[in-house]
């Protein structure tokens, strides 16, 4: 038996579409390559020529990020920060959602939609009470005046995520369980948390990235440089070493390199987590 295989033809409109991708694709790409092929030149040669490699490969601009501007530290501190939120927000959405999914109560179409609408909310509209509060809870200068705006500002996109994919789930599993007599909680750690696996690597992906990445709450909370995270850190290096071209572009390879790794290592699970809660709910 002989076995046809099917050619696609190439029309102009699949030519032109990949040539839109390639182009779009050099542009993303071309900025991330010329910021870490200058971070191993010296200042100097950043002025002069700073889109051929480099003609004097040096570290100093690494050994100078890493030994005086602490930047060691400030990944421990982003570490923390971004762990606790991504653990905060992961399992109260996942309460919340189950709660939201799976019981009727009086006053569940109003939490519903102060769940959406506080989306609409962004972040610099509430900075001021919320900086009021830390500071009256002692608060300031602590990984903890910015691990609690960030919490609360994730909590409603992931239990969002998190309702859209448990309504798609049938319920005959859990009550089956029910029927067996599991309680409530053994049905929520052992039948509903292993369910929600693709949505949790979205939410839990996405979290850590905006908690890394979250500038604006960094610098209004943090003041001490000795707690300062990686971002709040490339501020201070920029403003102190504006001129020091080298050291710039080592440092800002330093913060988006983890953040390219976890999109080149974790993309699928975003598309999954996401396209799954999308056709189930």
């Amino acid at each position: 038996m002989s076995v046809k295989v099917k050619k696609k033809k190439l029309s102009i409109g699949r030519v032109i579409t990949y040539m839109i991708l390639i182009i779009w694709a050099i542009t993303t790409i071309f900025p991330f390559v010329w910021v870490i092929n200058n971070s191993f030149k010296p200042s100097r040669e950043v002025v002069n020529s700073s889109f051929s490699p480099p003609k004097e490969f040096t570290l100093a601009n690494y050994e100078n990020a890493f030994e005086k501007q602490n930047v060691l530290t400030s990944y421990y501190n982003s570490l923390i920060i971004s762990g606790s939120v991504t653990i905060a927000v992961l399992t109260l959405s996942s309460m919340m959602a189950f709660a939201m999914t799976r019981y009727n109560f009086r006053g569940r179409g109003l939490i519903n939609s102060l769940i959406i609408s506080s989306l609409m909310f962004p972040a610099f509209s509430t900075i001021i009470p919320v900086f009021k509060m830390m500071v009256e809870a002692n608060l300031l200068n602590k990984s903890l005046s910015v691990i609690l705006p960030q919490v609360a500002g994730n909590l409603s996109f992931s239990t969002i995520v998190m309702m859209g994919f448990l309504r798609g789930i049938p319920l005959e599993m859990e009550e089956a369980a029910y029927m067996e007599g599991a309680g409530v909680k053994l049905v929520f750690t052992k039948i509903i948390i292993p369910l929600l696996r693709p949505a949790l690597s979205t939410v839990a992906i996405f979290c850590f990235l905006w908690s890394y990445n979250d500038l604006f709450t960094q610098l209004i909370m943090i003041r001490r440089r000795v707690k300062y995270p990686i971002s709040a850190l490339l501020i201070e290096i920029s403003s102190k070493y504006g001129k020091d071209f080298g050291l710039m572009a080592a440092a800002v390879t330093l913060i988006i390199v983890p953040v390219l790794i976890v999109y080149i290592f974790l993309q699928k699970n975003i598309i999954k987590g996401l396209t799954a809660g999308a056709i189930k709910g």
